[in-house]
């Protein structure tokens, strides 16, 4: 029955145009779903998680002061889709535990770098290892996510970008576009990203204040227009992050039931319908993990 109902989610992915990397795992059992969990692909805006994770790790042990203040220079992006500090116009000056809000709750790449120039990526990915967590590839600032195909063409040619991010790969997922290229990007697997997820809810290496201060700022994502719909209600909490570039929609996060139950969930996906706005795209994801849930709560 299991292996009929991943052949239909796999069926349902491809009818939609997606290309789905997925992993659902209860945190309690252990028992846990997935479709190809163990491909790699970029990361986008997910690296803010471990990003996160790394500040509060390095504020506990009293190397970063996170009420400290930077000046922090403005984004002055204009293009859709960036937030927060990235779209300001003038300087501000603002505490690092603010920064770390907007990075994370926000998905504010300016704010996002500001603290990658505090620890470098290869500092977090050190910690990362430090803590026991592997998979995970940090190798790059969000700067780098600002300069793909799609800023270059104005909002009527966006569909040329998605078209070179869908044509452009290989088979062993090198890319002509260096962020969609996991020899060079950021990037994690499904299963990766769960074991981040576990790590941060189950008892783990990593601190329990470091790991309620995540819990909370995921808590308070304010993008949930993907998988939020399918997992939060009054009888349900949805914590997690999301991340989009260009053809590449994900989202991570673990929904915690009134019951004690809480399932981590890990949707990576590639479009290959050359658009930027999917919202069937978004809806599909939902319902392919939400039903995967289904199956592992009944089990």
């Amino acid at each position: 029955m299991t292996e009929a109902l991943l052949r239909a989610m796999r069926g349902q992915l491809r009818d939609g145009g997606l290309r789905g990397y997925l992993l659902v795992r209860d945190l309690h059992t252990g028992e846990e779903l997935g479709l190809e969990p163990d491909a790699q692909l970029p990361s986008a805006s997910l690296v803010k998680v471990p990003l996160a994770l790394a500040t509060a790790e390095r504020i506990r042990r009293g190397e970063l002061d996170g009420a400290a203040t930077l000046e922090v220079r403005p984004g002055r992006i204009t293009t859709p889709g960036p937030t927060g500090l990235s779209r300001f116009r003038h300087p501000a000056r603002i505490a690092v535990d603010d920064l770390v809000y907007l990075s994370t709750c926000v998905s504010d790449g300016t704010a996002a770098d500001a603290l990658f120039d505090l620890t470098p990526p290869d500092r977090v990915a050190e910690i990362l290892q430090e803590l026991g967590l592997h998979g995970i590839t940090v190798r790059h600032t969000m700067r780098e996510l600002s300069d793909t195909p799609e800023e270059r063409f104005d909002s009527a040619q966006a569909h040329l970008a998605h078209a070179l991010a869908i044509d452009a790969g290989t088979s062993g997922r090198g890319h002509r576009v260096p962020q969609l290229d996991t020899t060079r990007a950021n990037t994690g697997s499904a299963r990766a990203w769960a074991d981040l997820l576990q790590a941060l809810w189950t008892p783990s290496a990593i601190h329990p204040e470091v790991a309620m201060r995540v819990r909370g700022l995921m808590a308070h994502n304010l993008m949930r227009h993907r998988l939020a719909p399918d997992f939060g209600s009054d009888a349900a909490t949805w914590s997690s992050k999301t991340g989009t570039l260009l053809n590449l929609r994900h989202e991570i996060g673990v929904v915690e039931h009134a019951d004690g139950q809480s399932f981590a969930v890990a949707v990576l996906t590639e479009s290959v319908v050359p658009a930027s706005r999917q919202p069937g795209a978004e809806a599909l994801m939902a319902q392919v993990a939400r039903t995967l849930r289904d199956h592992l709560r009944q089990l």
